[in-house]
């Protein structure tokens, strides 16, 4: 038995042989996704530990929920802590480290993505009826930017994680090379395909020659023509629309009281900075931070720009205050207006945000992201014109303007939107059968 993992930055999938939601073929020894939740294959990557005090128990480890559950609870306001983004925490120095997941209690960063893989892993094992100690698992192209070494500890951290679990034989693959194995699957003559995967995380480029005649071969490295990636996707996209459309009414980009004839100073940003960061909004919480800010009313020329930012930190708002501006980012994507509400921090408090503004907001994200693409269609010598196909997959590619972008320069593509969320998931299974399912890799 075997699987295949789809670890992502905001979503998550596993898929293993049998029947099911299948990946391929209607053939019993097929792969197909593991439904997660009630009806969903796919589950966000998304851990809520409970308070001690909450009454919550698990057997083998601190009582948790995991996916939608877990941002239910943090929505209903249970005592505890939400951890998201996961992923982003490999590759830093964080992922060694103890954080406080409520109550006092210190619980490793590399220990929950482990408590997340396994919960995929335990989901999967109950469908399958059998343990499974081979996966191969998706990666992004680069985990860390410019930095191969931190890269390499990325994927080291993973696999410690993996293996801590009980995976004993672990093959790792790129995602956007994975999802060009599930648009393969619909094509009928050989093709340069350009994949642009496009996530929470990541945005990740592969050109890969695709085909009928190549779909059976195990080994597809000499088809791989070249990979790019950068570290910028959908949560950067959330931060910058945070910081542009929600985050001003409390306090940022805004100026303390002028003194003395000299000009006033803009208040210090660092908070701002941390509040629209997942992984570092817990970090404003810290009672001495808190009582710092406190401290700074003076800092402000609005005195309700304090008051409101200390609401926030007080009665621990961050993470809604992001998932907010994830939503607003979502009801744009394809145009229009959208108005935030904010009258949980104070009653008729909201902001607008317009197509236009998020658009703005995220210019030079998009134009990073653009020449990646770019980036990797001139490593293998093609002419922009010479690449037959865009495949479009990740849920960062909803964004009309990010797609439209991409596909301008590429002007002789055909664009293919895939499943936004299990493409990869997909491609990763079709992979694991064949990899898995080669002479000797039993003992691989």
């Amino acid at each position: 038995m075997f699987c295949a993992i789809d670890f992502g930055t905001s979503n998550s999938a596993i898929a293993i042989p049998g029947p099911g939601r299948s990946t391929g073929a209607d053939d019993p020894a097929t792969m197909h996704l593991v439904e997660l939740e009630a009806g969903q294959v796919t589950m966000p990557t998304a851990v809520f530990y409970f308070a001690p005090t909450s009454g919550a128990v698990e057997a083998g480890g601190p009582p948790r929920a995991f996916g939608r559950a877990a941002v239910a609870a943090y929505v209903d306001g249970l005592d505890g802590r939400l951890m998201r983004s996961m992923k982003s925490i490999l590759g830093s120095s964080l992922i060694d480290q103890t954080t406080d997941a409520g109550g006092g209690r210190g619980v490793k960063y590399l220990d929950i993505v482990a408590g997340y893989l396994k919960h995929l892993k335990t989901r999967a094992e109950a469908q399958a009826g059998a343990p499974i100690r081979r996966a191969v698992i998706g990666r992004p192209v680069f985990f860390v930017d410019d930095d191969p070494l931190r890269d390499a500890q990325a994927q080291a951290a993973l696999e410690t994680a993996a293996r801590q679990i009980g995976f004993d034989d672990i093959h790792f693959q790129y995602e956007p090379i994975a999802a060009a194995f599930a648009y393969e699957r619909s094509v009928h003559t050989e093709q340069i395909v350009l994949v642009a995967d496009i996530g929470g995380g990541t945005s990740d480029f592969s050109v890969v020659r695709v085909g009928p005649l190549r779909a059976a071969r195990p080994d597809r490295k000499a088809d791989i023509l070249a990979n790019h990636g950068v570290h910028v996707a959908g949560t950067d996209f959330d931060r910058r629309v945070e910081l542009a459309a929600i985050l001003p009414a409390y306090g940022y980009g805004g100026f303390g009281p002028g003194a003395a004839g000299a000009p006033a100073r803009e208040v210090p940003s660092g908070v701002y900075f941390d509040l629209a960061t997942w992984h570092l909004i817990n970090t404003v919480y810290n009672p001495m931070r808190v009582a710092e800010l406190r401290g700074m009313r003076g800092f402000y020329a609005d005195p309700v720009h304090h008051q409101r930012l200390m609401i926030v930190l007080e009665e621990r708002l961050g993470h809604e205050l992001a998932a907010r501006a994830e939503q607003a980012k979502i009801d744009v994507a394809e145009g229009g207006t959208t108005r935030i509400d904010l009258s949980h921090t104070e009653r008729h408090l909201s902001a607008a945000l317009t197509e236009h503004a998020a658009a703005e907001a995220i210019e030079s994200d998009v134009l990073r992201i653009v020449a990646a693409a770019r980036h990797a269609a001139a490593q293998t010598g093609l002419a922009p014109t010479q690449i037959d196909a865009l495949y479009f997959t990740g849920g960062s590619t909803g964004l009309r303007r990010l797609a439209g972008r991409i596909a301008a320069a590429f002007p002789s593509a055909r664009a293919v939107h895939g499943d936004r969320f299990a493409s990869v998931a997909t491609g990763l299974g079709l992979h694991a059968q064949r990899w898995f399912g080669r002479p000797g890799a039993a003992t691989s």
